[in-house]
């Protein structure tokens, strides 16, 4: 029988968190959620609508795939998505190309990969079934992907994980949200209060003990918060900077397991589209790839406002650590010049907003989002015990469907972990 004394503490109002609160709440159990920034959203980031001229994301930013979770909430808080359309485009040192989805060998690799029992990692299954010199493009597209894309090193990363990815020869739907990813983090938690969850922000979690079954939470500040279970939803690299119970310390472990790569992201708003202007032939660009230093870029397109986007993913953003803010938007300005045959001050000139965040510099993140090793599904199974003390872990690393690392792995980890709560209070 479920005690209405029983307090759940969530600790992140990330989009895991939010979810897994507004579950419980709905359900009628006492929710709070301590939060170390003075928002919500976590690596859900909107910056101000004021200087982009819309509410554009310093964080996540696509809807990937089918999504069921997240299309199902948006229908909730009665928000419409955008299907990303255009051409994507790349950019070969001295000439533009649009983009080929169709790999030279992509037959082979199917096959090898429909057939492929034991996992691998990206690079040993490069090695073993496409070392020559016939296939080095596609073994340079498909380690692109996996370190920009999936923000992993291919020396570590799983390829069964990613077989799904790439069976569908990089075809899989992708959207944004009307109004960004902040309206739907701004209904989760109007959801959250409206149903009684008490959410303290600038409460940065430091420990947390167990007694007598129950627990005790201590914020950095010195509040304490007693309850019957924990839900951590924090981002993997903090969890080690949180004194746990021996049972959750125990389980924690299993997190060397599973990778957690970084990105800078870049937002360049400019007074006209220059680029389209310069290339007629880019007028529906979406994405641009080239071998610059910030390697990729994007448009809003269809929306024709005048902001490119840079990105850099994976093990390459670390030779970038040492730059600023200022820094990384001076390499992105410098990459487009490169890129479009430009001086750089006179693309600067054109400069009206600017935003660059280095994910692993973000002090409540260290990093971008998670993905997945050959021993990954093994640790997640660990990590997701229930049985073992008071203290649970959820969140986008903990997510065993295909699209690890996304909002909708985080949003589905959330409502897996309170549901799985739920079910154990009926028995």
């Amino acid at each position: 029988m479920f005690d209405m004394a029983e307090h759940i503490v969530v600790v992140g109002a990330g989009a895991a968190g939010l979810m897994a609160a507004r579950e419980l709440a709905r359900a009628g159990r006492k929710v709070t959620i301590l939060e170390a920034r003075q928002r919500c959203g976590g690596r859900i980031h909107p910056l101000p609508a004021s200087e982009f001229g819309y509410p554009a994301d310093g964080g996540a930013e696509f809807v990937h795939g089918e999504a069921p979770v997240t299309r199902a909430l948006l229908r909730d808080a009665g928000l419409s998505l955008q299907e990303i359309e255009g051409e994507p485009w790349s950019f070969h040192g001295t000439t533009f190309a649009r983009e080929d989805r169709h790999q030279a060998h992509e037959a082979e690799l199917r096959a090898v990969l429909r057939d492929l029992k034991d996992d691998l990692t990206v690079a040993d299954f490069l090695r073993r079934h496409f070392a020559g010199d016939d296939y080095a493009p596609m073994r340079r597209s498909i380690e692109r992907m996996v370190e920009g894309y999936d923000a992993a090193d291919p020396e570590r990363a799983s390829t069964l994980a990613l077989r799904a990815e790439w069976m569908d020869g990089g075809h899989a739907l992708q959207a944004r949200i009307d109004g960004g990813y902040g309206t739907m983090i701004d209904f989760l938690a109007a959801e959250c209060r409206r149903h009684g969850v008490t959410i303290h922000l600038g409460c940065a979690v430091s420990a947390i003990a167990e007694e007598s079954g129950a627990a005790v939470v201590r914020c950095a500040g010195g509040d304490l918060h007693s309850c019957d279970r924990v839900i951590l939803t924090v981002p993997l690299p903090l969890l080690r900077e949180i004194a746990l119970p021996a049972s959750a310390r125990t389980r924690l472990a299993a997190t060397d397991d599973i990778g957690f790569g970084n990105v800078i992201k870049i937002l360049l708003r400019f007074a006209r589209p220059w680029w389209r202007e310069r290339k007629e032939e880019l007028a529906n660009m979406t994405f641009l790839l080239s071998d610059e230093t910030i390697p990729v870029w994007w448009t809003q397109y269809p929306d024709l406002r005048p902001v490119l986007t840079g990105w850099i993913g994976g093990p390459r953003v670390a030779e970038l650590d040492s730059l600023d803010s200022q820094g990384l938007i001076d390499a992105g300005l410098g990459s487009l010049a490169g890129i479009f045959g430009m001086v750089r001050g006179d693309i600067a000139r054109e400069l009206m907003a600017a935003a660059a965040t280095n994910w692993s510099h973000d002090r409540y993140a260290r990093g971008a989002y998670s993905w997945a090793t050959p021993r990954t599904r093994e640790a997640q199974a660990i990590l997701a015990r229930t049985d073992d003390g008071p203290v649970l872990f959820s969140g986008e690393a903990l997510y065993r469907g295909r699209d690890m690392g996304t909002v909708e792995a985080a949003l589905a980890s959330g409502l897996e972990t309170a549901g799985t709560l739920l079910r154990e209070e009926q028995k």
